[in-house]
C-alpha cells in the first residue's frame, strides 16, 4: 500500500481529495489540517509521498517542504494548490518540491501527477516550463586564447560563488539567496568538486582565474 500525507487546512477539500485518490485501490491518504500536525504525524509515522496546500497559517507549504527535506531529502512533495504556482516556483524547487498539482485538476490529472512523482518524475504545466532554463557549459579560454578547460558553472552557483567572495557564511548566503542552508552546501561541494578544490579561497582563487567570475571584486 501507497501512503500519502494530505495536508490542508480546509477540511472539505481533505475529504475530497482523499475520496478521489483513494479510488485507486493501492493508494491510501492520511489528512492532516496544518503544518503542525504532519510534523506531529511524522515522528510516529512514515509516508511515500506528500502534498501539501501552499497557504496554510503558522507553517505553510513552503516551510513545510523544507522541514521534510531536511529530514528526508528523498522525500517527494507535491504543492497542492488553487492559487498561481508561478511566483512561488522557483523558492518551491529549492525547498526541495518535486512537481505541483492544481485543486481544480480532475481525478485523472490527479492520480497521473501522484504516479509520476512516485516514479520520480514530475508533470509541469507549460506556464513553469516555460520558466525553467538551460544550464550551459563554458568553455574557459585563457588571454592567449588557449583552451584550459570546461567547467560547468550555472547560474545559481555562480551567485554563491560571489557571495562566497565577499566573505559570507552558508547561513548569511542562504538568506541572501533565499535557499536553505543545506542547498547552500550541497552547491559548495559541487563547486568544490567542479573546480577541483578543496576550501573557498581555493575555489575563488581557481574560479577568478579561469574566468567564471571576472565581477568578483578582490
Amino acid at each position: 500500500m501507497i501512503r500519502i500525507l494530505l495536508v490542508d487546512d480546509h477540511p472539505s477539500v481533505g475529504e475530497g481529495s482523499k475520496n478521489m485518490i483513494e479510488q485507486e485501490e493501492d493508494l491510501q491518504v492520511t489528512i492532516v489540517l496544518s503544518g503542525t500536525e504532519a510534523l506531529d504525524i511524522l515522528r510516529k509515522e512514515t509516508f511515500d509521498l506528500f502534498l501539501f496546500d501552499l497557504h496554510m497559517p503558522v507553517i505553510s507549504g513552503l516551510e513545510l517542504t523544507q522541514r521534510v527535506i531536511a529530514q528526508d531529502s528523498d522525500a517527494k512533495v507535491l504543492i497542492y494548490t488553487g492559487f498561481e504556482i508561478d511566483p512561488h516556483f522557483n523558492l518551491l524547487i529549492e525547498a526541495g518540491a518535486s512537481g505541483f498539482i492544481s485543486k481544480t485538476a480532475t481525478r485523472e490529472q490527479l492520480i497521473t501527477t501522484l504516479r509520476c512523482a512516485l516514479r520520480n518524475e514530475a508533470v509541469v504545466p507549460v506556464s513553469l516550463l516555460k520558466q525553467l532554463r538551460r544550464t550551459d557549459a563554458r568553455i574557459v579560454v585563457s588571454q592567449e586564447g588557449d583552451l584550459l578547460e570546461g567547467v560547468s558553472i550555472n547560474e545559481k552557483e555562480q551567485d554563491i560563488l560571489s557571495e562566497v567572495s565577499r566573505g559570507k557564511s552558508n547561513k548569511e548566503i542562504a538568506q541572501a539567496l533565499l535557499m536553505s542552508q543545506r542547498t547552500v552546501e550541497y552547491h559548495l561541494t559541487r563547486i568544490f568538486s567542479k573546480l577541483s578544490v578543496r576550501s573557498r579561497a581555493e575555489a575563488i582563487s581557481k574560479a577568478k582565474e579561469l574566468g567564471l567570475l571576472p565581477s568578483i571584486e578582490n
